[in-house]
């Protein structure tokens, strides 16, 4: 199936899970997200020199990468870190129907 490389999955870790609720509403209620799941993780990662090992929260928010300037700039907006994992994935396969979804829930 051809899948047009505008779906994509966006990668976003927070602090807690207050500060993911709040980036996933926002997101989702501004047609920048169709859904936005997050649970919790572990990261290990170096920042300014030392080694930090953090409980975090992964978001995974499903959207039309047309959308990715916007919605990169809407998280910033939100979010607490100086940094923040903002990185995007294409999706090279999908559930017809799921991918239309998408399309009706992210404005164009």
């Amino acid at each position: 199936m051809e899948i047009p490389s505008n779906y994509g999955v966006v990668l976003v870790t927070t602090a807690n899970m207050q500060e993911a609720e709040t980036i996933a509403n926002a997101l989702v209620e501004a047609k920048l997200a169709a859904c936005v799941s997050f649970l919790p993780i572990h990261s290990i990662y170096t920042w300014q020199g030392e080694i930090h090992k953090e409980y975090e929260w992964q978001l995974l928010i499903k959207t039309d990468l047309a959308q990715f300037s916007t919605l990169e700039a809407k998280i910033r907006e939100l979010h607490s870190y100086e940094v923040s994992e903002i990185i995007a994935l294409p999706i090279v396969a999908g559930s017809q129907p799921y991918l239309q979804w998408i399309s009706e829930q992210v404005k164009s």
